[in-house]
């Protein structure tokens, strides 16, 4: 297995780094939906539905401008069916705010970064052909650091709130070096999410 340096990692994401000035405004407390956690991801109901355009808007918030105003946008309310709110030509799928979780956490993602996220969701081994990007210039909330498939953080945890972050997901043969990277959230640099399990991921924040 190949492990990512700190540099070819850096330098993989180096092109990124100019999202960090694209930060758009986050939703407001009111447009959050308040409902229950649990579902996450494939949670059907909206306590507070939101409009077609509300989520277009949200979700093209997760990346650079560049990025979003060309991609598909893909409703989280039906993930089963992945309906789509608009059909893109960029080769981008961005998604609003996930409904199961406490913070704004819409995101935006390339070809491959969309099949590891479709894996995830069907908790299957994801089978990428080159590494994926994920940006989600909103930062975002996970139930943990560890358990990709947490509803909820374990008693007595708190929801890891992420900081606005790009992601990095190995591609075939690519292995994060915990030995090079912090699998802390709280380290103030890039970690490893999920570490140990086939949907391990760098975590970059941004500024």
């Amino acid at each position: 297995m190949e492990r990512i340096s700190l540099v070819s990692t850096l330098l993989a994401i180096g092109l990124l780094g100019f999202a960090q000035t694209l930060l758009a405004e986050p939703q407001t407390a009111e447009q959050k939906p308040k409902n229950a956690m649990g579902a996450g991801f494939a949670q059907t109901l909206l306590a507070e539905p939101q409009t077609a355009e509300q989520k277009l808007k949200n979700a093209m918030s997760a990346g650079p401008p560049s990025v979003a105003k060309d991609a598909t946008i893909l409703d989280r309310v039906d993930v089963a069916k992945a309906k789509v709110l608009r059909q893109g030509t960029n080769g981008w799928t961005c998604l609003p705010d996930d409904p199961g979780s406490p913070g704004n956490d819409p995101q935006c993602l390339d070809k491959n970064g969309l099949e590891w996220w479709k894996a995830l969701m069907a908790h299957t081994a994801p089978k990428l052909t080159a590494p994926g990007i994920d940006y989600m210039l909103q930062g975002g909330s996970d139930a943990s650091n560890t358990d990709p498939f947490a509803s909820q953080p374990p008693a007595g945890q708190q929801w890891v709130n992420s900081p606005p972050h790009v992601m990095f997901i190995p591609g075939p043969g690519q292995k994060l070096d915990p030995a090079i990277f912090s699998t802390d959230p709280h380290s103030g640099g890039p970690w490893i999410m999920f570490p140990g399990t086939p949907y391990a991921h760098l975590m970059v924040p941004v500024k």
